[in-house]
């Protein structure tokens, strides 16, 4: 936190944060574009955001990618403010004004987190429906994560699971998951002002990939990048909801591999 804390002091820095919550995925170039100061201070600031883990890239082709990395300030939001009843509202509402905020040109949520636990142990927490059923709250997939099949999906932690269409992609233990998305329900209808948005949007199939490697540094744990793309717009609902779904599931997943408490755990009275 100590890290987080002196990256954000620096207002040049915020100001990069800024650029890219109101959009993800730039090089360094953009980034750089219309600012009072030359591209090496940027990239030195960029380092500093990196350090911190405010912000992570992510290389396409030739290109280096800087995105937007919030899973810090929800941190320090649980740590300062989050075990305070009061307050709790209030954080979320603002994570989630932050989230749905600017539309990004590029349709896709990327997001790293670096756990302390084995590349093992957390490729399980994935796939192992008992992990699933404490982190993500009694929702969440099951599957016998084989490549070709069925990925079925529970809306509600006293239904079903059902098939929805959903098919692993790819399953390399320890290493790599990936499997495509659920499309749109009929119980997301009230997100869309007529029945020919919804019925276009019903259409969209986006796909979620886990990438686990070792931390760059290795008393970090280990790294696990999220990426869910796939989108048909920047506009996409289901992008909307991903966006801040998944920052509440991987800290949760964080909280538990690491041994704390969840966020929907109360402390008991001798801890308040």
């Amino acid at each position: 936190m100590d890290a987080v804390f002196r990256a954000l002091a620096d207002p040049s820095r915020r100001q990069l944060l800024d650029r890219l919550n109101g959009r993800n995925g730039q090089t360094l170039r953009e980034l750089s574009e219309g600012l009072d100061m030359s591209r090496q201070a940027v990239s030195k600031h960029l380092a500093v955001l990196e350090s911190a883990l405010l912000v992570t890239s992510v290389r396409r082709g030739r290109e280096k990618l800087h995105y937007l990395n919030p899973l810090p300030i929800q941190e320090i939001a649980d740590r300062w403010i989050g075990q305070y009843e009061r307050g709790r509202l209030a954080v979320l509402s603002h994570l989630k004004q932050t989230l749905e905020g600017p539309a990004m040109t590029k349709p896709e949520f990327v997001y790293v987190t670096y756990i302390q636990t084995t590349a093992e142990k957390l490729y399980q927490a994935l796939t192992d429906p008992e992990f699933i059923k404490v982190y993500m709250g009694g929702h969440g997939p099951e599957s016998d994560w084989q490549v070709g099949s069925s990925v079925k999906w529970k809306m509600d932690p006293n239904g079903e699971f059902e098939e929805l269409g959903q098919r692993v992609l790819e399953a390399e233990p320890g290493k790599r998951l990936s499997y495509t998305w659920h499309t749109l329900q009929p119980m997301h209808r009230d997100l869309f002002d007529s029945d020919e948005a919804f019925e276009a949007a019903l259409q969209e199939r986006s796909k979620v990939t886990f990438d686990i490697e070792p931390a760059e540094i290795p008393v970090m744990g280990t790294k696990l990048t999220i990426t869910h793309d796939g989108f048909d717009s920047p506009d996409s609902k289901m992008l909307e909801g991903v966006s801040g779904g998944w920052v509440m599931i991987l800290s949760a997943l964080k909280t538990h591999l690491e041994g704390g408490r969840l966020l929907s755990e109360q402390p008991t009275p001798a801890e308040r």
